[in-house]
This record gives structure tokens, C-alpha cells and sequence, in this order.
């Protein structure tokens, strides 16, 4: 493949780990994902009371021996997933320090490689990117061709402005009619409260969110050894200190907003993984496909 944020070798050794959602979906096809609906799978789920218009095939009768009254078996009912990757393209996640990638970059990497995985098991991937509006929207689909729109979209994205996240979060919540999974990949430099009703909005359309929380090494490590002209990638705002004399406050702040938004995600039921641009995409990939095949709700 020519994209530079594909690896085949990568996308070879993930392909044998299925991805799938944590919560039931809703879909058009059969698939592996468990729906809220029920079906004749073949995965028990529960009894219910027989009712007029009942089908007789499906009554237990070795629960009407028992009980001497008639009982509906019932299952779960397999279908596709559909999985939006809502990217953000504000002009901060053009950052690097050092040699690690920038956060855009490393946003390219596993967009598309679980993009990848999750239409060569059949089921459906869409995008949309996001600055201080949305700006690029591919919708869901399973289609061969998807990928390519993906790909393309990707690797032409050139972050710029400030971040629009959270009203991208909303529209996105209101555009997606069936259960999907919402894969979000940024930096997160929006207000904690806000993002937690966006958060909140998505979850009670019944979306299962997974948040890639991406930062550079840097701006978690904050190490300097002189005093720094530090410029506001987004707005370009400027701000002269020496970083010896701000690095206790710079950590506190950093610590409490790390957690606070981790907190407005566990709220939710999101899956939360804040990652540095230093990591190894492969192993942040294959650990997040793999806790979700125990992490069924």
C-alpha cells in the first residue's frame, strides 16, 4: 500500500483478532455483533411467557414439564457494526517534539489501520474530521471502495484552526440514526464540562465511544532548560516564561485536567486510553481490540 501510515506487516498480524463492540448493535446484515433485538442464534439469552402469536417452534418444552406452563426461548441476535472515527484536525495536533510523529500523524496510523481491520471483517467504517467545524465526512460503509475514500482523506488532512470537537461530537451524535461505535482521536484541548455533554449526548443515542486521548511527550514531560517563547498553535497567543519556576503548577494543572476528563469518560461508559506519540501504535492497537473481546456489556 502507498500510504505511509499503513503497515502491512502490522495489519497482517492484527487481522486474526476480531474487532468487536462492547455494546449490542444495530444493523442491516448478519454479523458477529450481538443486537438488542432478539433472534434464533444460536447464544441463549432468556425465557419469556408464551403469548397468542407466539411461534409454537420456539416453545421449551422441557420448561412447560417442569412448570406446566409455556415458555418462548429466546437469543441473541448477531449483526454488523458500524465504527465512525471523528479525528481532530485543529491546528495543535500538528505538534512534535523530538523525533516522535506529530499527534495528527499518529491519529493517521490508527484511524487506518482499525478502519482496515474493521471492513475486511465486513463491517462498515466511516470519518468525519473536525477543526472548528466539520469539514470532512465520509459516512459508514462496508464497501471496498470505502477504504480508499478513507485513506485519501487522511493522508490529505492538514490540521489548521482552532478545535471544533465538541460540536462536531453533537452533530455526529444527531447524524448517526443506529448504534455505532465512535472511535475519537484527539488532543483534547476543549473545556472538560463540554466535552462531557457531547459525551453524554453520544452515549444516550446508545453509541459506544472509545477515546484515543493522543499528547506528545513533551507536553507531558514539560522538561526545558531556558526561558521559552511559548506560542499557541491554534489562536497564537504568546507566552513568555521560564519554565524552571512553572513546571510544579504546569504538572498540577496538567494532573487535574487529565484526570478530570478521564472521569467525564468513565461517566459515560467510554473506553478511555490516553497515549503518548512515543508509544507503539501496533501494541496500543492490538491491546485495544483485544480488552474489548472481555469487555462486553
Amino acid at each position: 500500500m502507498k500510504y505511509s501510515f499503513l503497515d502491512t506487516d502490522v495489519l497482517a498480524r492484527l487481522g486474526a483478532i476480531p474487532m468487536e463492540s462492547r455494546f449490542p448493535m444495530v444493523g442491516s446484515v448478519a454479523g458477529r455483533h450481538r443486537s438488542p433485538h432478539r433472534g434464533s442464534s444460536v447464544e441463549f439469552a432468556e425465557y419469556r411467557k408464551y403469548v397468542p402469536g407466539d411461534d409454537t417452534r420456539r416453545l421449551d418444552w422441557k420448561a412447560y414439564a417442569r412448570s406446566d406452563r409455556y415458555y418462548i426461548k429466546e437469543f441473541e441476535a448477531d449483526t454488523n457494526l458500524r465504527a465512525y472515527f471523528v479525528v481532530d484536525s485543529s491546528a495543535s495536533m500538528n505538534f512534535s517534539s523530538g523525533d516522535h510523529p506529530t499527534k495528527i500523524d499518529f491519529a493517521r496510523r490508527i484511524a487506518a489501520t482499525l478502519s482496515y481491520l474493521i471492513v475486511n471483517q465486513g463491517d462498515s467504517a466511516g470519518l468525519s474530521c473536525c477543526n472548528e467545524k466539520i469539514h470532512l465526512e465520509i459516512p459508514p460503509s462496508r464497501r471496498a471502495a470505502q477504504l480508499q475514500a478513507i485513506f485519501e482523506s487522511l493522508e490529505n488532512l492538514e490540521p489548521t484552526g482552532e478545535t471544533g470537537l465538541v460540536q462536531a461530537l453533537h452533530q455526529v451524535a444527531e447524524k448517526i440514526q443506529q448504534r455505532a461505535l465512535v472511535v475519537i482521536l484527539s488532543d483534547l484541548f476543549v473545556d472538560p464540562d463540554d466535552l462531557s455533554k457531547a459525551l453524554q449526548h453520544l452515549r444516550f443515542r446508545k453509541h459506544d465511544i472509545a477515546m484515543f486521548h493522543l499528547l506528545d511527550p513533551q507536553e507531558v514531560d514539560f522538561h526545558f532548560e531556558r526561558p521559552h517563547r511559548f506560542v499557541d498553535i491554534e489562536d497564537g497567543s504568546v507566552v513568555v516564561a521560564e519554565p524552571n519556576l512553572i513546571a510544579d503548577e504546569y504538572h498540577a494543572a496538567l494532573t487535574e485536567f487529565l484526570e478530570k476528563v478521564e472521569t467525564k469518560c468513565h461517566d459515560v461508559h467510554a473506553d478511555y486510553h490516553l497515549l503518548q506519540t512515543s508509544a507503539n501504535y501496533e501494541e496500543i492497537v492490538s491491546d485495544f481490540i483485544t480488552a474489548r473481546l472481555t469487555s462486553k456489556r
